[in-house]
């Protein structure tokens, strides 16, 4: 029970840090109506809202994973991590096809399904990202 409440505390934190980072996000001279922070404080109130649960609904009886399976977080976590950094090298398509196309696998997904996923997953990302809303994502070494 105690470690859910940490885990919402915790939460609570960051997402209140990610909203006042996103506040200082400069202005460009040309913007839109929502501004460079609407995103990002949606993911704030997503992020607070879901800790919020964890603090006042903690799991009477909480099952902590066992240490393979923590080390196997941890190691998405730096594999999130990698994406961040790679994705202005190879742009936003090619990273996000493989970065979706390791952590679905990892979720137990076959290779050719995650594969698929992946393609599938960068593809509709970028139509309505880049093509509906015109937000530009990292290009890559072929443009997109």
């Amino acid at each position: 029970m105690m470690s859910d409440r940490v885990l919402g505390g915790v939460g609570l934190a960051l997402a209140a840090f990610y909203a006042w980072a996103a506040t200082i996000i400069p202005e460009p001279f040309a913007s839109d109506a929502i501004g460079p922070d609407g995103f990002p404080m949606i993911i704030a109130a997503v992020l607070a809202l879901s800790s919020l649960y964890f603090v006042l609904k903690p799991d009477p009886d909480p099952k902590w994973p066992a240490l393979n399976r923590l080390a196997e977080i941890g190691f998405a976590l730096l594999v999130m991590f990698g994406y961040a950094q790679v994705l202005p090298v190879l742009g936003f398509v090619f990273s996000t096809i493989l970065i979706t196309a390791y952590l679905t696998w990892r979720l137990g997904a076959g290779p050719l399904t995650s594969l698929l996923n992946g393609v599938g997953t960068a593809v509709g990302l970028f139509v309505i990202f880049e093509l509906i809303f015109g937000l530009s994502l990292a290009d890559g070494p072929l443009g997109f």
